[in-house]
């Protein structure tokens, strides 16, 4: 049972302190979509998702309407296309065929974003693989509501190396086919290593091929409430301070939790995962970088900010784990620059650079995200970048990502404006030294020696 006072508790905490449901996301399997014919394929898969997430926007609104409880984002994942269209699609016309069929039936329910235009070639590549990446700078830029992830690397099998290189040209081409929006394509892709089958949280979602038919999963996000709480603690020892971002994160996770039900009972479908990942928006007072200056350190990026971010990230997930039935998806603090004005105001004074950001990558819960970088950046130096973050999830045996938008145009100190919740980026400085003849050598990375555990 709830009481009273967590009832006046929560309501406080979405009035004042930016709590609220990132989204409800409803993973929908397209296997039972497959076809050898590519205008069936099209078909079975818009008559899929218009079917099942025919309630979806409505159910989601009853239940804010019912609990007062904001639900920003209503949100579709499925079958990496890279699968469902291996049988059918034979070239890159017929994969931006498949994304703008998504994209139509994405807009006919009501969505803002539909996950799942990815390919998993972490250990090789297969022929649908190798099409749909090369189809990804025109499916982003004739698609408005698309999100496209491919995962490069996990610790059981290695990182992907000729898929890295691949990507770091794709992103590059993405970023200048959409540049009259700000290469906002690439805001929309996002590479992995070890991603998670059951993420709810855009660019990355997918409806993993584990997952039942169709699920619930919930992302709930609450940066205010958490900063709001360590406020009280300012004169704490770092146990106390531990104890506090417990506590709070199990309040936070109870409203999702919530939600969830609510809307697994309400849809018929069942409830997946609560990903409790405090991601940042924009606005004032909903942002990492403020959790972790309110901690003590003068300046996001100061010495102490990653040991700053892993203490937050465990006791995220420590809080979380005993308020939900299932926590999963990647649970654990966001630190995209554009969408945490705090970030981007210490990139502005200089306190944080990429490679401080890749350090707190090693603690937090994804990876370099939202990062825009000159527009002249060399592929090369992009799949570099790509190649580091994926050794240190391989290595870590986490889920590390990289969403970098090389910006058309852009130099170092100049910004990108991408509105809503992408928010605005400056332009980062990456080092000018060359990464080539490293990427270039092609192949595989093995698994680390610790992978073998069977």
């Amino acid at each position: 049972m709830i009481s009273i006072g967590e009832v006046i508790e929560t309501n406080s905490m979405i009035e004042k302190e930016n709590l609220d449901v990132r989204t409800i996301t409803l993973g929908i399997s397209l296997l039972d979509s497959i076809s050898d014919d590519l205008e069936k394929t099209c078909r079975n898969i818009y008559q899929k998702i218009t079917k099942t997430a025919e309630n979806l926007i409505k159910i989601g609104e009853e239940i804010e309407t019912e609990y007062a409880i904001p639900i920003i984002n209503k949100r579709i994942s499925v079958t990496p296309i890279a699968i469902v269209a291996s049988p059918s699609a034979r070239s890159i016309d017929d994969y931006v065929k498949i994304a703008k069929t998504l994209d139509d039936a994405a807009k006919a329910v009501g969505v803002n974003f539909l996950g799942g235009f990815s390919a998993l070639p972490a250990k090789g590549t297969t022929r649908s693989e190798k099409l749909l990446m090369e189809s990804l700078p025109y499916a982003l830029s004739e698609s408005d509501n698309v999100c496209a992830s491919i995962n490069l690397a996990s610790t059981k099998t290695g990182i992907n190396m000729d898929a890295v290189a691949l990507m770091g040209k794709i992103i590059k081409e993405t970023a200048y086919q959409t540049r009259d929006k700000e290469s906002i394509g690439c805001a929309k892709l996002v590479v992995f290593a070890n991603a998670p089958d059951d993420n709810p949280f855009m660019a990355g979602a997918f409806h993993g091929v584990t997952e039942a038919d169709s699920v619930i999963n919930v992302g709930v996000s609450g940066p205010g409430v958490i900063k709001k709480a360590l406020e009280s603690a300012r004169d704490a020892d770092f146990r106390t301070l531990c104890e506090v971002i417990k506590k709070t994160a199990f309040k936070i996770t109870r409203v999702g939790q919530l939600v969830a039900r609510e809307a697994s009972e309400k849809l018929g479908i069942p409830f997946g995962i609560v990903d409790l990942s405090l991601a940042p928006t924009p606005a004032i007072g909903d942002s990492i970088a403020e959790i972790v200056e309110e901690m003590g350190l003068e300046k996001v990026g100061a010495p102490g900010t990653t040991c700053a971010i892993a203490l937050l990230n465990d006791n995220v997930k420590k809080g979380g784990i005993m308020a939900s039935s299932s926590v999963g998806g990647l649970s654990g603090a966001f630190i995209p620059v554009s969408e945490d004005h705090g970030m981007i105001d210490a990139v502005e004074k200089g306190a944080l650079s990429i490679e401080k950001l890749e350090a707190m990558t090693s603690v937090c819960s994804v990876g370099l995200d939202m990062i825009a970088i000159p527009g002249d950046t060399s592929a090369e130096t992009i799949s570099g970048i790509i190649a580091d973050e994926m050794a240190i999830g391989v290595v870590n045996q986490k889920t590390t990502a990289a969403r970098l938008i090389p910006a058309y145009g852009k130099k170092e100190g100049e910004s990108v404006e991408f509105g809503g919740l992408l928010g605005s980026a400056p332009v980062m400085s990456v080092s000018k030294y060359s990464s080539s003849a490293f990427i270039n050598r092609g192949g595989r990375i093995p698994a680390p020696i610790h992978s073998f555990k069977n």
